[in-house]
């Protein structure tokens, strides 16, 4: 079973492209896109994703890319 990866559409059209481009090309994530996922007040602050179910937040795409497998190794599915 491999971490699951979500981002907000308009979150990735605020700036998260580049973190869900880098993300999704990785074979041992599934990352996926949802219209909303219903943090529209997070959503029009920062760039972010849920991992797991856990929001990770960040600055830049950059930022993002690494918080994200940052989590994901400090928070094994097993």
């Amino acid at each position: 079973m491999n971490p699951i990866v979500e981002f907000c559409v308009s979150n990735i059209v605020n700036g998260a492209q580049e973190s869900f481009e880098k993300l999704e090309r990785d074979p041992n994530l599934d990352v996926l896109e949802y219209g909303c996922l219903s943090y529209c007040t997070l959503c029009s602050q920062t760039l972010f994703a849920l991992v797991n179910g856990e929001i990770v937040e960040a600055d830049t795409p950059e930022e993002l890319t690494r918080k994200v497998y940052e989590f994901i190794e400090e928070n094994p599915l097993f």
